[in-house]
């Protein structure tokens, strides 16, 4: 017999319920309408001991719905408004080794100024406005810790697959 740790947010993990459980958070790939850059955030992960680079996310709150909740995340997280939403993933799972957390990826246009007045001693966030040369010069960056998904979105901006 083999020995499992699960971490789940789940009263029931899903390895014992098998349920189909509606999303649990949301990963904005947000553009800004007239700066014509990506949004991404610079972020500190204790796990990590330093900042990640990442794309804006959140928990999605008991009856919210994937477009609500990417609203108030990237208000909160970035200051800036959701416009309007282009695509959005079916559920996806990042780490599956470790955890049944998923979520669902929303891409849209935002406007707005940066500000940080949202998580203004809850998180320790910076917003970036990324041009395709800006993104040039974080995948030069060796010391760069990048997000999974913020990796793959930047892959395909460079390589003008997206945006």
């Amino acid at each position: 017999p083999k020995t499992w740790e699960v971490v789940s947010r789940k009263p029931v993990p899903k390895c014992i319920s098998n349920a189909f459980d509606p999303p649990d958070a949301v990963v904005i790939v947000p553009f800004h309408k007239y700066e014509k850059k990506l949004v991404v955030i610079r972020e500190y992960r204790a796990a990590l001991a330093g900042y990640e680079y990442a794309l804006p996310a959140g928990l999605i709150d008991e009856g919210d719905s994937v477009e609500t909740a990417s609203k108030i995340e990237l208000k909160e997280e970035t200051g800036l408004e959701l416009f309007e939403i282009h695509k959005k993933s079916p559920i996806l799972y990042g780490t599956a080794g470790m955890t049944d957390e998923n979520f669902v990826m929303v891409y849209c246009d935002c406007e707005g100024t940066v500000s940080a007045s949202g998580n203004e001693g809850t998180e320790n966030i910076e917003t970036l406005l990324v041009s395709r040369e800006g993104a040039k010069d974080l995948f030069n960056d060796t010391q760069t810790k990048f997000d999974v998904k913020l990796w793959m979105v930047l892959s395909g901006f460079l390589e003008n697959y997206i945006l």
